[in-house]
């Protein structure tokens, strides 16, 4: 039966910043003895707060009687006990205890009031300056306006930290804005959305036929699509997925979805293709800068290239292939040019005697990729330093620009590119609208890998352009013969189903670089893959178990997830860490930042480090690629664990050991290209952890979702006006 009680909060014993779960002791009446506990989602409240609740009575079966809560409201204490507990619990920043007894003391019942209404009073107080005044004024406006919001959200399950970025981003005008204009906050706020947005709307009496309403889900599911790698998408198709997530008839969606092109918000591309007038902006801008590039001259027209490439053979000391050859002379003469293989394909041997070749010829050379671990790696297969992209254009996150753009262009004769494949539309033009006129371009990376994270499909785009010259290296050389990581890759995308030889746990040999081991069931995987990396490799090799074993899943969710195997594998890797109070991670625990945050310069998929944490701050020190980033309590939402972590988040990546599991329980991700990606992360060692069906099955689906661009709909329309 549902009940009202009210009551005084006295203690907090237990609350989840995330969802805001909490076990709190409670006062009836304010005195210290009628106390209960209760415990449900409470958000935004403190000690000394008067609370009503509304729920019921249970039974624990270990604690006791305990108040259930499923609604509530709050109030700050009005009594001078209640005031006092209120402010000595830290939360208004330059008020502790001593200044807590000294305000209440003087103040008594009206020190809220004097704080938010005449604050200036607080200099009456020996001891406190104009400075402590400001910081607690301010203080006391951000906790009251962030307040406003956690109460105002607690049913929508939105997190304390994205209640922080609300705040930070609308400061007081948050609940307001969220009341007059929920869908906005759905655009704006990344982790809110669509639906959070609708609920909001639909509580506050919005109809479902509003042009608001339409606008916005129209608008979320091509931002849903973009998630999915689509920078486009067929007109019967989008209207279905709209009408799906909006519930309503067709002809008021159909009737919007005319005006909005009409207005030239959304543009039609040949006959049913449809995008945002924003993405045709940016494809148009990818494809102006293609056809820029290949008008001008090549500013190596001094280097004779077959005799540089017979140099370069010398120097290396071996004879290269004929499709080696042909790489090197495409990328010398010709102004755009694309190099795409497998493993073992020598595009290592192309990079390394090219970088050479130029350098050899005093020709300014820029190298970038679009990770930090694979711009390490192509400094250390050229000799030569390289940058992750946004380091190469040297992003700026106070201006969010790149300080290199199409005003100021690079300064270089020849631009190479590495993992070209995990280049999105939005990086792509932003790295072709900085290179200069005259100088060449070179993207080098594996069509056969999963996509961009972000929308696009730059790579296979511009293979299919006919602007680049293309070589296609698929020659497996010396090296690459002799490993099985190699070689099985390579089996992967033929489509070869034989499924590689089970190995059991007891007789791994170290002496193979692959090895596939059976699991029955996910926790079966879950189990053996603890064992790996509790005791089996870390007692095999002199490795760093948490920088040199990289877990690669295909799910999060499920027995053998990336969730779940994060938990397991902490406890595991950090066995005396010291907990940070206010989050789930320890000291030294592995990390992945989630979203691109430019303030730091960190970027979603870079993999870091716990270092260090301030308690008097709330902040978090993390080592990014040898660069310690400050963290906030907000900023904390977009970091998660990262012993396992996507397949489509290792992209660009190289680890000593990858561990692979493999289920039909992952079914729904069992692609081909997926598991291509995941095996050719594999440096030294490679285990796949499964079943042999789901290997085979994802040999057999090379059906991957193939993505819809306006890319090849512009170079076709470009390609036609050339040619009148």
């Amino acid at each position: 039966m549902t009940e009202q009680v009210k009551a005084v909060l006295e203690r907090i014993i237990y609350r989840n910043e995330k969802n805001f779960y909490s076990i709190m002791e409670m006062c009836e009446n304010g005195g210290t003895r009628n106390t209960f506990t209760a415990c449900g989602k409470v958000p935004g409240v403190n000690c000394g707060e008067t609370l009503i609740l509304t729920g019921n009575w249970i039974q624990h079966p270990k604690f006791g009687r305990q108040f259930s809560i499923e609604s509530f409201s709050a109030a700050l204490p009005a009594d001078v006990n209640g005031i006092r507990k209120y402010l000595s619990s830290g939360l208004i920043r330059g008020i502790g205890k001593v200044y807590t007894d000294r305000i209440v003391d003087y103040f008594g019942a009206d020190t809220f009031d004097i704080i938010a209404t005449e604050s200036a009073r607080l200099l009456e107080i020996p001891g406190i300056g104009e400075a402590r005044v400001r910081s607690i004024k301010m203080a006391w406006e951000e906790q009251y306006a962030l307040r406003d919001i956690l109460i105002f959200l607690q049913t929508y399950n939105i997190s304390n930290a994205l209640c922080l970025r609300l705040y930070k981003i609308y400061g007081r005008e948050a609940k307001q804005i969220l009341q007059s204009d929920p869908y906005r906050v759905g655009r704006e706020i990344d982790g809110i959305g669509f639906k959070t947005a609708d609920k909001i709307a639909q509580n506050m009496g919005i109809p479902s036929t509003h042009i608001a309403r339409i606008d916005a889900g129209i608008l979320h599911v091509f931002t849903v699509l973009e998630t999915q790698g689509h920078t486009a998408y067929p007109q019967k198709e989008f209207l279905e997925l709209v009408q799906q997530l909006l519930e309503i008839g067709g002809d008021g969606i159909t009737n919007r979805l005319k005006m909005l092109i009409q207005f030239q918000k959304i543009n039609v591309l040949g006959s049913d293709i449809i995008q945002t007038s924003l993405m045709t902006s940016y494809e148009t801008m990818l494809v102006d800068n293609v056809v820029r590039l290949g008008k001008t001259k090549s500013p190596l027209a001094h280097i004779h290239r077959e005799n540089a490439i017979t140099w370069a053979q010398k120097r290396e000391g071996f004879s290269f292939a004929s499709e080696q050859v042909s790489a090197l002379h495409n990328a010398l003469a010709e102004k755009l040019s694309i190099i795409t293989g497998g493993p073992g394909t020598g595009k290592t041997t192309i990079l390394r005697a090219l970088v050479s070749i130029l350098r050899a010829k005093n020709v300014k050379i820029g190298l970038a990729a679009p990770t930090g671990r694979a711009a390490q790696k192509l400094s250390e297969t050229t000799a030569m330093e390289a940058k992750t992209i946004h380091r190469f254009l040297q992003f700026n996150p106070q201006t969010k620009q790149f300080l290199y753009n199409k005003e100021n262009l690079l300064s270089y004769d020849f631009v190479i590119v590495d993992e070209a494949s995990m280049i999105d539309t939005r990086l792509a033009i932003s790295l072709l609208n900085a290179i200069p006129g005259d100088a060449h371009f070179l993207l080098v990376g594996d069509s056969d890998q999963l996509p961009s994270v972000g929308a696009g499909n730059i790579l296979l785009d511009f293979i299919t352009s006919g602007r680049f010259s293309v070589t296609r290296l698929s020659q497996i050389f010396r090296q690459g013969k002799h490993s099985g990581i190699v070689r099985l890759a390579h089996q992967i995308i033929r489509g070869d189903g034989e499924v590689p030889p089970i190995i059991p746990m007891e007789s791994i040999s170290m002496e193979h670089d692959f090895s596939f081991i059976l699991a029955d069931s996910p926790e079966d995987c879950t189990k053996k893959i603890e064992q790996l990396c509790s005791t089996i490799l870390p007692n095999c090799y002199q490795i760093d178990p948490v920088n040199d074993i990289q877990v690669l899943a295909p799910l999060h969710k499920g027995a053998a997830g990336i969730d779940i195997l994060n938990e397991k594998l902490q406890k595991i890797f950090i066995k005396n860490g010291r907990q940070i109070p206010w989050c789930c991670f320890c000291l030294g625990d592995k990390v992945i930042q989630l979203r691109n945050n430019y303030e730091k310069n960190i970027f979603n998929g870079d993999l870091g480090t716990i270092t260090n944490f301030s308690e008097d701050n709330e902040t978090v020190f993390v080592n990014f690629n040898n660069e310690f980033v400050e963290l906030s309590k907000a900023e904390l939402d977009d970091l998660a664990l990262a012993y396992a972590i996507s397949i489509h988040k290792s992209q660009g990546s190289e680890f000593p050991i990858v561990i692979i599991p493999l289920l039909m329980q992952h079914y729904i991700m069992l692609q081909r290209n997926l598991l291509y990606t995941a095996v050719t992360r594999g440096r030294n060692k490679v285990f796949i952890v499964g079943s042999p069906d789901a290997y085979n099955t994802a040999i057999s689906n090379q059906k991957s979702t193939k993505r819809i661009t306006g890319l090849a709909f512009l170079f076709q329309k470009i390609f036609h006006q050339t040619q009148q």
